[in-house]
């Protein structure tokens, strides 16, 4: 974070430079007054850094909630009985008739994706944990700390993009071999960020239980998932 925000100062200085460079002597452009917008951005970033390993890791962690919280909300409007998945993109009179079911879910993929939308809250509460844990008991005082708190920031990382990667699949037509491979995707990240907190300073014996239940809640919607998907396969 440090770096990246370092680089804007620098680039966003660059660019002022050759502004004034390359204006006629004494004038003010509107191409310097927005350089320099730029560049007082770009410090007002610098000033409101994390000032330590674990407050970059909440902000990391924060970003990502933001992001599953809204893939997650995305879904359930989608999934609303009898909605059309493909309304707010596709209109009939503009298309003609749409009566393809390739467009809509049946009874039987809206039963399986229920429980792909269970893995998909899962991830939305494992992260709310993992975030109130690092703020709670979060310490980057020594390497190994720091080094537990990298290692959570990475695992959760990858969380959002397999939200999206699952929650693609699930739009209509649905392929069942593809939505239980990002489903297992999804659930493999989930247990690893759940191993790796349990595992670290972050988790002290109070903060076993949601990691016990939440490790349940993806082992139950991932069997449901299988169950779903084994004839179709």
């Amino acid at each position: 974070m440090v770096r990246d925000a370092t680089t804007e100062v620098v680039e966003g200085m660059i660019q002022l430079t050759d502004t004034i460079l390359n204006a006629p002597v004494e004038s003010l452009s509107q191409e310097q007054l927005i350089s320099t917008g730029g560049v007082w951005e770009a410090c007002e970033q610098v000033s409101n850094l994390p000032r330590d390993n674990q407050a970059a890791v909440v902000s990391a962690l924060a970003a990502n909630l933001g992001v599953v919280k809204d893939a997650v909300e995305e879904m359930e409007n989608a999934l609303v009985e009898g909605q059309d998945p493909y309304g707010d993109i596709m209109e009939d009179e503009e298309l003609g008739f749409r009566g393809n079911r390739d467009t809509y879910w049946s009874e039987a993929d809206r039963q399986l994706l229920s429980s792909c939308m269970g893995l998909m809250k899962a991830s939305k509460a494992c992260l709310k944990k993992v975030l109130a844990a690092v703020k709670a008991h979060g310490k980057a005082d020594s390497p190994e700390q720091i080094a537990q708190l990298d290692d959570l920031a990475d695992i959760a990382n990858e969380i959002s993009p397999s939200v999206d990667e699952l929650a693609l699949s699930m739009y209509p037509p649905v392929n069942p071999l593809a939505v239980r491979l990002n489903a297992a995707k999804l659930a493999s990240v989930l247990k690893k960020v759940l191993e790796i907190a349990k595992t670290s300073h972050v988790c002290p014996p109070s903060e076993e239980g949601w990691v016990q239940f939440l490790t349940g809640a993806v082992d139950h919607n991932m069997n449901k998932v299988k169950n779903f998907t084994q004839g179709q396969l």
